[in-house]
């Protein structure tokens, strides 16, 4: 590709040494920069681009898009007012626009991303059309699926998932949208035909510098949708109803306690764990080439927790927006069991080993409020505790686990900083190490600390008995909790069921390496 040509798409303010060449690619880490591509600098939390200019053009970049003109290199430069914009913009268009090519649909919340994708995916999988998956877990193309990185790709990485689902014929692409990516622009030039905004709460508070700053940031999804796009809204959720007229898309409510949404949940029973409800259309619901009329149907989960009907129902709105006929989206809901390390149970004989990602304070609230409704004896909770993350977030973790403990009758935790089971981004700090143990300390919480996290493992397994329930939770540092919990047990037990024991990690993404 000529770079005049690609060029034509950015706002560019001043060049320097601009001469005719032709480009391979585009690149914005250093290391990973080929011969002929164009390295764009763009600044991160931790590092400026800029930096690394040099090395870019060592490993072959022809020409570089900045903030600032590099001294020193006399290859084309091209100045840009933000670099994250230019990549986003460059990356769409090298790859020749392949979100207008498919029905993309973009979900974010603080809790229930993952779980709402899932659920979303597997309702258009069984309407038989070839969907593209994008977040936390994993990154799905057709029938290709590898362990995710980020929750939401760098956007010349997303383009470019994008542009091979365009190859493979995909016409579904669901994806979380983060609020980092939302930030940081990763998702600029997406072209969203539906997006959704489930609930708010605090996460991620010391990233953004404050919570006004997150829910500004998280709710640019649905402020910057089109005229021709959906937005589908929570009533029963304060900031995703505060949207409903900052949009200029279409606008369709979801409520279970707020009934004068337009869908509703309406007999909903949770008695067993697993909701049985009716979804009530309240009026027809007119969109662009689209009717879906006023009706009421049945749906019953397999997915356990109050959490799970909302998910459901933004999936279920999803799916009569693609056409989907109401009996596969019945039949999806059903079959549906979960996304992993979402109060995943894990074992259950004697005693059960449930996997949760316990993310943050919302995310864990939930948890233990499903747990409260269980039958056990006793709770072993063993918690990585949250790296890089911040001390906010840390502290309200912290919390909500103290909130709960005497509900739940936990006196003591099993905390493990996963020393050798995170990347250098996941490290916990000093301050979000001592924020956890202060917090425990006043509630009057025992702390069994463990550097490592299969010591911290082998230390609940030799303190369960019958009827107890063992409950691995934290995020990038519980990702192997599963594998090394089932790996003990077969030890310890030895004469143990193996294709049984380890048929959860059979589909398993994340800590299964």
């Amino acid at each position: 590709m000529e770079i005049a040509k690609l060029m034509e798409h950015l706002d560019i303010k001043e060049t320097k040494n601009v001469k005719q060449i032709d480009i391979t690619g585009l690149a914005y880490n250093s290391r990973k920069v080929e011969s002929g591509q164009v390295f764009v600098c763009i600044k991160g939390f931790k590092a400026d681009g800029h930096q690394f200019a040099g090395q870019a053009v060592e490993n072959g970049a022809v020409a570089l898009v900045v903030e600032d003109f590099i001294k020193g290199l006399e290859i084309p430069q091209y100045k840009v007012e933000n670099g994250r914009v230019a990549l986003a913009t460059l990356a769409d268009a090298f790859y020749d626009h392949p979100t207008r090519k498919l029905k993309t649909i973009g979900i974010t919340a603080t809790n229930g991303k993952t779980s709402t994708s899932f659920m979303t995916n597997a309702i258009l999988e069984n309407h038989e059309l070839k969907t593209g998956l994008m977040g936390t877990v994993v990154v799905k193309i057709g029938d290709y699926a590898e362990p995710s990185e980020l929750t939401t790709p760098e956007s010349l990485d997303l383009q470019r998932f994008y542009a091979q689902m365009v190859e493979e014929n995909v016409t579904h692409a669901t994806m979380e949208v983060s609020s980092s990516a939302l930030e940081l622009n990763r998702v600029g030039c997406v072209d969203f035909d539906i997006v959704t905004l489930n609930n708010i709460s605090r996460e991620h508070i010391d990233l953004h510098s404050s919570f006004e700053n997150y829910f500004e940031h998280k709710s640019s999804l649905i402020r910057n949708a089109g005229a021709d796009k959906v937005a589908i809204l929570n009533l029963d959720d304060t900031y995703s109803a505060s949207l409903i007229n900052k949009t200029k898309a279409k606008v369709i409510t979801i409520g279970v306690e707020q009934q004068s949404a337009d869908v509703i949940c309406r007999d909903l029973d949770l008695s067993t764990g697993r909701a049985k409800f009716i979804v009530e259309i309240t009026k027809d619901i007119v969109t662009t080439g689209i009717v879906i009329p006023k009706q009421h149907f049945q749906i019953e989960l397999s997915t356990p927790g109050f959490h799970s009907v909302y998910n459901s129902m933004v999936s279920i709105v999803i799916g009569l927006l693609c056409e989907v006929p109401i009996s596969t989206i019945q039949k999806s809901l059903y079959e549906f069991v979960g996304v992993e390390r979402r109060f995943e149970i894990i074992f259950e004989d004697d005693f059960k080993i449930i996997d949760d990602h316990f993310a943050n304070s919302g995310n864990i609230d939930i948890t233990l409020g499903t747990l409260e409704k269980m039958d056990f004896q006793r709770i072993c909770l063993v918690y990585a505790i949250r790296g890089d993350r911040g001390v906010t977030v840390n502290k309200e973790n912290a919390e909500t686990i103290a909130k709960w403990a005497p509900r739940l009758g936990i006196h003591e935790v099993i905390a493990t900083l996963s020393r050798s089971h995170v990347t250098q981004k996941d490290v916990v700090s000093d301050e979000e190490l001592a924020v956890f143990k202060e917090v425990m300390d006043t509630a009057g919480i025992d702390v069994r600390l463990y550097e490592e996290l299969p010591d911290a493992i082998e230390h609940s397994l030799n303190d369960v008995a019958e009827g107890d329930l063992v409950l691995l939770g934290g995020c990038q540092g519980m990702d192997y909790g599963a594998k090394l919990a089932l790996e003990q047990l077969e030890t310890i037990r030895p004469n143990v069921d193996k294709k049984k024991l380890f048929q959860p990690l059979e589909k398993r993404v994340a800590g299964n390496s």
